[in-house]
């Protein structure tokens, strides 16, 4: 993605360019501060990492273990190092984040090599994963260890359950794994109508790297481990994840005061509040679709599913609008934006954006 040009003008107090740019959740922000009282033991042995995984289990099963991190790149990078072994290989999509937005931190972490196949709309399929496969075996190849899916996808699309399934089948069958980056999961199941298991768990994903910061949290990550295919459950009775401890202190991601980190999820997770900031941005998202639809000009090139917003415009309007609203170019050659909504974003701040876009256009 291009950056914005940089120019004197002052911006609009809120952007469309990421999730990432939104504020912190008043809940969210009142749980950090409820957090903030006295001393407590560091390193996740405090009550509020306690309710937090708690509540993680409620929701994807007593069994499955979770694993509080600050960096969805790190989540990222930890789960597929749990699930390989250096020799081995990650098929993701050509667009996948770990393919062109993580500095090559997955290959240098996991030592991995990642091989990337196109995925119109943003999702893989059973086809075009086994062209990936083969080598088996081979000990002058990289070996297939697992596929990495985004839901939802890096271009605002979600995979339907029965995509999951099919590919989830697929790794199983030949003992890979499923990996799931769920930067923007809670969008994905508004979306479906489904709860966070159905979509993840219940599907055959035996790792998932669980997104809140996208979603009115500070900075706020997991890593969750599901035990029915997990190669790395010793015969001792460890529990699965048990490894993963040192992993994630390796990874530089134990934080030391957890308890910030966990009161988000303590909050997040409660009374659906995941549901409803995802379900909000989503609205926004299909708000701005058909507002965007109005212009003549403008072609929207990718299904909005989730809380994003992928358009073709005329790329002599382009700096014209970034003068005022920060966002990045997608594709510079074809001329596509990305415009996201999040928790936060009103009808009147799409409605704004929109007449200064037509505005940019008219001009």
């Amino acid at each position: 993605m291009a950056a914005p040009a940089t120019v004197g003008v002052m911006k609009a107090a809120r952007s469309f360019a990421s999730d990432n740019n939104a504020s912190i959740h008043p809940a969210v922000l009142k749980a950090i501060a409820a957090a903030n009282q006295g001393h407590t033991v560091g390193y996740g042995d405090d009550r509020w990492t306690e309710s937090a995984i708690r509540r993680f289990r409620q929701i994807f099963g007593t069994d499955c273990e979770p694993f509080i991190v600050f960096n969805g790149t790190a989540a990222n990078c930890l789960a597929l190092k749990w699930l390989t072994q250096s020799y081995e290989a990650v098929i993701c999509s050509e667009g996948a984040h770990i393919q062109t937005d993580e500095c090559g931190a997955p290959e240098r972490f996991t030592g991995c090599k990642l091989l990337p196949l196109p995925a119109p709309h943003g999702k893989l399929t059973v086809e075009a994963v086994a062209h990936a496969y083969h080598g088996i075996g081979d000990q002058h190849h990289v070996q297939p260890r697992v596929i990495s899916i985004t839901q939802a996808t890096e271009v605002g699309t979600v995979y339907q359950p029965e995509e999951i399934g099919e590919l989830a089948e697929f790794a199983h069958e030949r003992q890979m794994f499923l990996h799931m980056d769920g930067a923007r999961i809670a969008n994905a199941a508004v979306n479906l109508g489904l709860g966070l298991r159905q979509i993840s768990r219940d599907l055959g994903v035996d790792a998932l790297s669980f997104g809140g910061t996208k979603n009115g949290c500070m900075g706020a990550e997991a890593v969750i481990l599901f035990p029915q295919k997990n190669r790395h459950a010793s015969s001792s009775g460890e529990k699965p994840g048990h490894n993963f401890l040192f992993l994630r202190k390796q990874g530089m991601q134990l934080a030391s005061k957890m308890r910030f980190i966990s009161a988000q999820f303590d909050a997040l997770l409660s009374d659906n509040l995941w549901r409803k900031n995802a379900a909000h941005a989503n609205r926004m998202a299909k708000l701005l679709e058909r507002e965007l639809r109005r212009i003549p000009q403008i072609q929207i090139v990718y299904p909005v599913e989730a809380n994003g917003v992928f358009a073709k415009i005329p790329r002599r309007c382009i700096a014209k609008i970034q003068q005022r609203y920060f966002f990045y170019v997608w594709n510079e050659e074809d001329s596509i934006v990305r415009w996201m909504c999040s928790f936060d974003t009103t009808e009147q701040d799409v409605k704004q954006f929109v007449k200064f876009v037509a505005e940019c256009m008219a001009d």
